[in-house]
């Protein structure tokens, strides 16, 4: 370990040093270096009621190093990781260290040619998104080629081939593709007078798999397809404040371990359409999938290897207790429902009072499609059917919540969330049924001085099911601009008894950020955008340092 830790410090040194030449003046600035290190590390504790396990390792660190150089014609970049020794929930995969990403793009004036590691999402990325969320443990991006060609104004074409990344290899399948969006209005005086945007877009991705062997029985072998092609069309049309998304995906047949290795095809469907204008807006978005897991290699499971992305449709909560059930999206299939609309009542007014009042009300619905199975034994049939308008017999999640932000007085701000919400836990984990909660928050900012805020949260969740009951408190106090002071605690008054209690000191100075902490984290699931990751828990020290350069 001694040696990783010399390794990663010398790319640290380096990366330090390369900034400083950057930020140099220069006379004609042809070349600009940006970058960031990032590195989290935990001092691990065993605590036997929380259920932490024992660590063999002291210490244990997610870091990472990025540098890119840019020019008028050639970029150039790389990111160096050093997960010998993960936090906890990175074990399995993420043990180890090296380069994995790695480019260089030369630029004309309407032409971009990757070459190397390269991140890339077409549409909403029904087909294709390839991207990285570190707090996730994703990074799926492509090693190979891509082009970006723009060959008159309103027209972007874009083509790619590459191995997706997994951890520390790459699946074998080769992914490539297409994208082509037109921006009409570009062409038309008349709708640039009337301020209307008209896009159109479409893609394809095809991925190339060579066959394994699987057996049904003790004598049928699955015959599976080495190609599978997905295509995806769009129109997305703006005009004022008014905006509407429309977007269909199909994918061919692509038996894998996520649909019990059936040969039905894969389709989704969204619209999404929005309006606002100043103190106002709404959306209103809808989605059915069908079958639509699309991942470079089909034996997989869990957050690996995806080659598209289905997004959630529910609101991602900030406040710990409404985000303490979250839910995952279902690429079997489910039907998703959103609407998100906000009001301010403007300043003295019977609603507005003195300073004004903004409202926000937002309600998911994520249900179940209709699926008639074809067979008791679905590997190597159709597996079922469904009619596209109807619902199954599951609703997956339920989300109703009205939020309150109003300034009390010239110094202090008060948030008020209320929330009704309904999770299947056998969908989403694989256990527990359905959990149904009602959730409180009250949030206060008070203004000392311009240099000095304190905030605090007091949350409750109240249900008759999993764990029962829980409480979420937590004060922050901000020394401007350099100080931040945050103790927490969330206890488990049901089934438990727990505390999970945290305590932290921030430290900014520029681009540098370094963060002190001790606490316990409780074991549940880390999601963003509808992908979710398993967190064991833990306890002890932590140490987080970011520089941006």
């Amino acid at each position: 370990m001694r040696n990783h830790c010399r390794q990663l410090l010398l790319v640290c040194a380096g990366l330090l040093g390369t900034a400083a030449m950057a930020q140099e003046p220069s006379a004609e600035k042809k070349i600009v270096v940006t970058g960031s290190i990032q590195s989290d590390i935990l001092l691990p504790q065993e605590d036997e009621k929380i259920g932490a396990e024992k660590s063999d390792d002291r210490a244990l660190t997610n870091s990472y190093a990025d540098v890119a150089v840019r020019s008028k014609h050639v970029d150039a970049g790389a990111r160096f990781e050093f997960l010998e020794h993960p936090l906890p929930g990175f074990e399995k995969d993420f043990k180890g260290w090296g380069l994995p990403y790695f480019y260089v793009k030369g630029k004309l004036k309407n032409l971009e040619v990757t070459a190397g590691s390269f991140y890339e999402q077409f549409g909403s990325g029904f087909i294709l998104r390839a991207y990285e969320e570190r707090s996730l443990g994703i990074d799926n991006h492509l090693l190979g080629g891509k082009v970006v060609y723009r060959p008159y104004k309103g027209i972007q074409l874009k083509a790619l081939t590459g191995k997706q990344r997994r951890y520390w290899s790459r699946n074998d399948s080769w992914i490539s593709g297409g994208d082509v969006e037109l921006n009409i209005d570009e062409w038309s005086r008349r709708m640039q007078e009337s301020g209307m945007h008209l896009l159109l877009g479409a893609s394809y991705v095809n991925k190339y798999e060579q066959q394994e062997e699987l057996m049904t029985d003790a004598t049928h072998r699955l015959n599976f397809p080495e190609y599978v092609n997905a295509f995806d069309v769009r129109v997305n049309m703006q005009k004022g404040g008014f905006n509407v998304l429309a977007e269909y995906a199909q994918k061919t047949q692509d038996p894998s371990f996520d649909n019990q290795y059936i040969y039905r095809r894969g389709y989704v469907a969204m619209l999404s359409t929005s309006y606002s204008k100043k103190g106002m807006s709404i959306l209103a978005q809808a989605k059915r999938s069908d079958n639509m897991s699309f991942r470079s290699r089909r034996s997989m499971s869990g957050t690996s290897s995806f080659i598209n992305h289905l997004p959630a449709f529910t609101m991602e909560h900030t406040y710990a207790l409404a985000a303490l059930y979250p839910y995952a999206t279902h690429p079997q299939g489910e039907w998703a429902y959103q609407v998100n609309a906000s009001y301010n009542f403007k300043r003295k007014t019977f609603l507005g009072g003195k300073y004004g009042t903004l409202v926000k009300l937002n309600y998911s619905y994520v249900h179940a499609i209709e699926q008639n199975a074809y067979s008791d034994s679905p590997a190597g049939t159709d597996g079922y059917g469904s009619a596209f308008w109807k619902w199954g017999d599951q609703m997956y999640y339920q989300d109703l919540n009205l939020q309150i932000e109003k300034r009390v007085t010239r110094d202090f701000r008060l948030n008020v969330m209320l929330m009704n919400q309904f999770y299947n836990k056998t969908i989403v984990e694989g256990h527990g049924g359905m959990v149904h909660s009602n959730i409180y928050v009250v949030d206060g900012r008070y203004q000392f001085s311009k240099k000095t805020t304190l905030r605090g949260e007091f949350q409750y969740l109240t249900t008759a099911d999993d764990d029962g009951d829980w409480t979420y408190g937590l004060l922050e106090l901000s020394l401007v601009p350099h100080w931040m002071v945050t103790v927490s605690d969330m206890y488990n008054c049901g089934a438990t008894d727990i505390h999970y209690y945290q305590g932290s000191v921030t430290f900014t100075m520029g681009s540098h950020r370094l963060q002190a902490g001790y606490g316990r984290t409780r074991a549940g699931y880390d999601c963003s955008g509808g992908v979710c990751r398993y967190v064991p828990a833990s306890k002890g020290f932590t140490l987080s340092y970011h520089y941006n350069f």
